[in-house]
């Protein structure tokens, strides 16, 4: 792969992963930022360090897409909520790559839309890459982990977290938290809401050289027993605080690749689900069977003075996987690629140097 000695990037939304994304993008030698997309349109016209709590960098957000893309990127970070298709077409038939964290694997859950992105692509000879930490980075690991096996009978991925402190509605919601515990449409909510983690299950599958068979979500639910104040928001009681969701990858009736998510809030659920540390188990059964724990910490200089300044790590970790991404991407042939058709992603511009 031939490497540039910098590479020209558009960063697309300042929201908190975005705001750890300009962060490490301003702080790594071996990437330039060129400008911002606004989403909010207080934010047009402001100084992206400003939006972003670090000194200003000269550059303003714009809403303007034809001035971002006349200004020639090499790669566009790609961290809104959700993917809006129309502005992905837009930027991939430009010709500039995308790399996004924005609940994108595969592109399956997108239906039609990844046909689209997919043409978008060819069209403008461009690339795209999505990830994150989960799903994303640690289904890789996953993946790394069966390559010390001769026999792979299963992958398990499995998520556990307390969430109380995560106050995000806007994406907690789509999932089912805050509904009737008997509502009816629970099921078809969370499979909707976590569909991108049945992408990481194809991905897996195809690092495995399986086609799969049938890809499905099973999901349970539990509910608290209080009004649960969240901040921003309350979930009433009788009503969801606990989301189960497992997409299962099954080959000949057989769950070769599931990957799991467990989050709950507050301490009146029931049933009261025990998560004994937040993070995550990664299991190949086979020979040999290989079992990961992965968890994280803050390092020795971090200060948090708030709940929400300790989340800042959960948004660097969504972030980075992307970011080091961006030269493989650039490099890539066109089209809609994941970790199976990129070499080494390697941290490039992310260790201090001397003192």
């Amino acid at each position: 792969m031939l490497e540039r000695d910098r590479y020209r990037v558009v960063q697309w939304t300042t929201g908190n992963v975005g705001k750890s994304s300009v962060r490490a993008i301003v702080a790594n030698p071996a990437l330039e930022l060129v400008g911002c997309y606004a989403w909010a349109p207080g934010k047009v016209g402001r100084d992206i360090g400003d939006l972003c709590g670090i000194e200003p960098l000269g550059i303003a957000a714009t809403d303007d897409i034809d001035a971002l893309l006349a200004l020639k990127p090499d790669c566009v970070v790609y961290n809104p909520m959700w993917i809006d298709v129309d502005e992905l077409v837009r930027i991939l038939s430009a010709g500039v790559d995308v790399v996004a964290s924005a609940s994108f694997i595969t592109g399956h859950r997108q239906g039609p839309g990844r046909d689209r992105i997919a043409e978008a692509c060819r069209r403008g000879g461009s690339t795209i890459f999505g990830s994150g930490i989960s799903p994303g980075f640690i289904d890789l690991l996953a993946i790394v982990s069966a390559g010390i096996c001769d026999r792979v009978d299963k992958v398990t991925v499995s998520e556990a977290a307390d969430t109380t402190f995560y106050d995000s509605p806007a994406t907690e919601r789509p999932v089912g938290f805050g509904r009737p515990i008997d509502d009816p449409a629970l099921p078809e909510m969370a499979a909707e809401g976590t569909a991108v983690f049945g992408e990481a299950v194809r991905m897996i599958g195809d690092a495995l050289g399986v086609e799969l068979d049938e890809v499905r979500c099973d999901a349970e639910f539990a509910q608290t027993t209080a009004d649960l104040d969240l901040g921003s928001w309350t979930i009433p009681a009788g009503c969801v605080a606990g989301v189960f969701a497992g997409w299962k990858g099954l080959v000949a009736g057989r769950t070769l690749v599931e990957l799991t998510v467990r989050w709950r809030k507050g301490q009146t659920l029931e049933p009261d689900w025990k998560i004994d540390q937040d993070g995550w188990v990664l299991q190949v059964d086979g020979r040999p069977t290989v079992k990961n724990v992965v968890s994280f910490l803050p390092p020795p200089d971090f200060q948090a003075e708030t709940i929400a300044d300790f989340m800042t790590l959960g948004h660097i970790m969504t972030a980075m996987p992307v970011i080091n991404a961006i030269p493989a991407v650039v490099a890539a042939a066109p089209g809609i690629v994941t970790y199976n058709d990129l070499p080494l992603i390697r941290p490039h511009g992310v260790a201090l140097g001397p003192g």
